[in-house]
Protein backbone atom coordinates (compact mmCIF):
# COMPACT_ATOMS: atom_id res chain seq x y z
CA UNK A 1 0.00 0.00 0.00
CA UNK A 2 2.89 1.99 0.77
CA UNK A 3 4.83 1.90 -2.59
CA UNK A 4 0.93 2.57 -4.17
CA UNK A 5 0.71 6.14 -2.82
CA UNK A 6 4.89 6.99 -3.40
CA UNK A 7 3.93 5.85 -7.13
CA UNK A 8 0.61 8.07 -7.43
CA UNK A 9 1.70 10.92 -5.17
CA UNK A 10 3.80 12.44 -8.28
CA UNK A 11 0.74 11.91 -10.70
CA UNK A 12 -1.40 13.95 -8.52
CA UNK A 13 0.78 16.73 -8.39
CA UNK A 14 1.42 16.89 -12.24
CA UNK A 15 -2.46 16.94 -12.84
CA UNK A 16 -2.63 19.13 -10.25
CA UNK A 17 -0.59 21.70 -12.42
CA UNK A 18 -2.49 21.13 -15.97
CA UNK A 19 -4.11 24.61 -14.88
CA UNK A 20 -0.86 26.91 -14.96
CA UNK A 21 -1.30 29.02 -17.71
CA UNK A 22 1.90 28.03 -19.81
CA UNK A 23 1.21 30.94 -22.71
CA UNK A 24 1.90 33.19 -20.00
CA UNK A 25 5.06 31.79 -18.87
CA UNK A 26 6.46 30.86 -22.26
CA UNK A 27 5.04 33.18 -25.08
CA UNK A 28 4.57 31.73 -28.64
CA UNK A 29 6.60 33.41 -31.38
CA UNK A 30 4.78 35.16 -34.13
CA UNK A 31 5.27 32.55 -36.74
CA UNK A 32 3.98 29.29 -34.90
CA UNK A 33 1.24 31.17 -33.58
CA UNK A 34 0.78 31.61 -37.65
CA UNK A 35 1.24 27.60 -38.14
CA UNK A 36 -1.43 26.51 -35.47
CA UNK A 37 -3.92 28.86 -36.83
CA UNK A 38 -3.15 27.35 -40.50
CA UNK A 39 -2.99 23.93 -38.86
CA UNK A 40 -0.46 23.05 -41.80
CA UNK A 41 2.75 21.25 -41.53
CA UNK A 42 4.28 23.16 -44.17
CA UNK A 43 2.29 26.48 -44.35
CA UNK A 44 1.65 27.66 -47.50
CA UNK A 45 3.31 24.23 -48.90
CA UNK A 46 6.68 23.29 -50.33
CA UNK A 47 8.16 24.92 -53.80
CA UNK A 48 11.41 23.55 -54.81
CA UNK A 49 12.77 25.35 -57.78
CA UNK A 50 10.11 27.94 -58.20
CA UNK A 51 7.47 30.37 -56.49
CA UNK A 52 7.15 34.05 -56.39
CA UNK A 53 9.24 36.50 -56.39
CA UNK A 54 8.21 36.87 -52.65
CA UNK A 55 8.78 32.97 -51.92
CA UNK A 56 12.04 32.91 -53.25
CA UNK A 57 13.56 35.88 -51.97
CA UNK A 58 12.78 34.54 -48.22
CA UNK A 59 9.37 36.11 -47.73
CA UNK A 60 6.81 33.03 -47.45
CA UNK A 61 9.25 30.30 -48.70
CA UNK A 62 8.93 27.37 -46.52
CA UNK A 63 12.30 26.42 -47.48
CA UNK A 64 14.94 27.68 -44.91
CA UNK A 65 17.18 28.40 -48.09
CA UNK A 66 16.85 30.36 -51.46
CA UNK A 67 14.69 27.70 -53.64
CA UNK A 68 16.56 28.89 -57.26
CA UNK A 69 19.79 27.73 -55.51
CA UNK A 70 18.76 24.87 -53.79
CA UNK A 71 17.41 23.69 -57.52
CA UNK A 72 20.62 24.57 -59.11
CA UNK A 73 22.53 22.76 -56.70
CA UNK A 74 20.94 19.77 -57.43
CA UNK A 75 20.77 20.42 -61.20
CA UNK A 76 24.48 20.87 -60.73
CA UNK A 77 25.55 18.00 -58.93
CA UNK A 78 22.88 15.23 -60.60
CA UNK A 79 25.15 13.35 -61.75
CA UNK A 80 26.43 12.08 -58.31
CA UNK A 81 25.09 10.01 -55.88
CA UNK A 82 23.78 12.18 -53.08
CA UNK A 83 24.93 10.99 -49.69
CA UNK A 84 22.17 13.37 -47.53
CA UNK A 85 19.67 16.80 -49.07
CA UNK A 86 18.25 18.78 -45.97
CA UNK A 87 16.01 21.54 -47.88
CA UNK A 88 15.90 23.38 -44.59
CA UNK A 89 19.13 23.85 -43.47
CA UNK A 90 20.35 23.97 -46.95
CA UNK A 91 23.06 21.39 -46.61
CA UNK A 92 23.46 18.85 -49.66
CA UNK A 93 26.57 15.84 -49.36
CA UNK A 94 26.99 14.15 -51.79
CA UNK A 95 28.60 10.01 -51.93
CA UNK A 96 31.74 9.69 -53.14
CA UNK A 97 32.23 9.35 -56.95
CA UNK A 98 34.89 8.31 -59.36
CA UNK A 99 34.46 9.07 -62.78
CA UNK A 100 34.54 6.43 -65.25
CA UNK A 101 36.99 7.98 -67.40
CA UNK A 102 39.87 9.04 -64.58
CA UNK A 103 40.08 5.63 -62.56
CA UNK A 104 41.69 5.88 -58.59
CA UNK A 105 40.19 9.22 -58.60
CA UNK A 106 37.02 10.24 -56.50
CA UNK A 107 35.47 13.00 -55.34
CA UNK A 108 32.84 14.36 -52.57
CA UNK A 109 31.00 17.99 -52.55
CA UNK A 110 29.54 19.24 -49.70
CA UNK A 111 27.46 22.19 -50.56
CA UNK A 112 25.95 24.79 -48.03
CA UNK A 113 23.20 27.00 -49.20
CA UNK A 114 24.07 30.08 -46.46
CA UNK A 115 20.86 32.41 -47.25
CA UNK A 116 17.20 32.65 -48.14
CA UNK A 117 17.92 35.50 -51.47
CA UNK A 118 19.53 34.75 -54.68
CA UNK A 119 23.02 36.28 -53.55
CA UNK A 120 26.66 35.64 -54.85
CA UNK A 121 27.90 34.50 -51.58
CA UNK A 122 24.79 32.96 -50.85
CA UNK A 123 26.71 29.24 -51.26
CA UNK A 124 29.16 27.63 -49.84
CA UNK A 125 31.08 24.43 -51.68
CA UNK A 126 33.47 22.27 -49.93
CA UNK A 127 35.27 19.72 -52.67
CA UNK A 128 37.07 16.54 -51.62
CA UNK A 129 39.86 14.84 -53.63
CA UNK A 130 41.02 11.55 -53.01
CA UNK A 131 43.58 9.34 -54.50
CA UNK A 132 44.01 5.08 -54.72
CA UNK A 133 47.50 4.14 -53.64
CA UNK A 134 48.62 0.22 -52.64
CA UNK A 135 47.68 0.88 -49.44
CA UNK A 136 44.06 2.53 -50.20
CA UNK A 137 42.18 5.60 -50.95
CA UNK A 138 44.30 8.87 -49.20
CA UNK A 139 43.49 12.28 -49.44
CA UNK A 140 44.50 15.08 -52.17
CA UNK A 141 44.04 17.96 -53.03
CA UNK A 142 41.62 19.55 -55.53
CA UNK A 143 42.68 21.95 -58.16
CA UNK A 144 42.70 25.23 -57.07
CA UNK A 145 39.92 27.45 -57.99
CA UNK A 146 37.56 23.83 -58.41
CA UNK A 147 35.22 24.96 -55.84
CA UNK A 148 34.97 28.39 -56.80
CA UNK A 149 33.86 27.63 -60.29
CA UNK A 150 31.23 25.19 -58.75
CA UNK A 151 29.65 28.15 -56.76
CA UNK A 152 29.68 30.19 -60.48
CA UNK A 153 28.18 27.29 -62.33
CA UNK A 154 25.28 26.75 -59.75
CA UNK A 155 24.93 30.45 -59.10
CA UNK A 156 24.65 30.44 -62.83
CA UNK A 157 21.88 28.09 -63.12
CA UNK A 158 19.87 29.67 -60.43
CA UNK A 159 20.21 32.94 -62.30
CA UNK A 160 18.84 30.92 -65.25
CA UNK A 161 15.99 29.73 -62.96
CA UNK A 162 15.03 32.58 -61.86
CA UNK A 163 14.79 34.16 -65.51
CA UNK A 164 12.67 31.36 -66.45
CA UNK A 165 10.40 31.45 -63.50
CA UNK A 166 9.42 35.12 -63.87
CA UNK A 167 8.51 35.07 -67.66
Amino acid sequence: MRYLLLLLAPLLILTACDDLDTEAVFPKRQELERVDERGKLTGDGLTIGGGDEEAASGGNNPLGVNSFLWRATLDTLAFMPLASADPFGGVIITDWYEDPKARGERFKINALILDRTLRSDGINVSVFKQVKRDDGWQDADTEEGLERKLEDTILTRARELRVRNAS
